[in-house]
């Protein structure tokens, strides 16, 4: 069985940030995320509201550097919740349990000028600092016999740069 999931958003709110009475940090957040295709009626676009729970570690790094109206990107699964409202119905809600949240988005807004790569992140399984990277993992080393022989440099310097860009 396969159970992933990535959206990509906007946040609508800034997450909520609580500890379960074992002391596990637990976020809530919803994501606005705009449909594919536009109504045939008004052309707009729909969005879908989509809340997402990420737990432990990866729950303090949201609460820490996602604030409303952040793009984030989300992967993790769908989980369905049964749950009974004030009026003793049975409800039922759609939720998506991140395993690891992404910034959608490459500079901070509001106040500080704090840059962040787009592909910063955490998950419960590797350390990520906010300053970019990719959760702490390198580019893997050339197999040996490929590429430039052992000890040269990789890299050849341009000479024919005249400084301007070709776009």
């Amino acid at each position: 069985m396969l159970n992933r999931i990535i959206i990509m958003g906007r946040l609508a709110r800034d997450p909520e940030l609580r500890h379960t009475q074992a002391g596990v940090p637990v976020a809530s957040f919803r994501l606005a995320v705009d449909r594919d295709f536009r109504d045939k009626s008004t052309g707009e676009r729909g969005t879908d509201w989509i809340d997402v729970v990420a737990w432990r570690q990866t729950a303090e790094f949201v609460s820490r550097y996602f604030t409303r109206g952040r793009m984030a990107v989300v992967e993790g699964r769908l989980q369905m919740r049964d749950w009974t409202d004030k009026e003793g119905n049975r409800r039922t809600s759609a939720e998506v349990v991140a395993d690891s949240v992404y910034f959608g988005d490459t500079r901070r807004e509001g106040g500080d000028n704090t840059s962040y790569g787009g592909n910063s992140s955490y998950s419960g399984g590797y350390n990520a600092a906010p300053t970019g990277g990719s959760g702490g993992y390198s580019a893997p080393a050339a197999p040996s016999g490929y590429g430039a022989p052992s000890g040269e440099d990789q890299f050849a310097e341009l000479t024919d740069d005249d400084g301007e860009l070709p776009f």
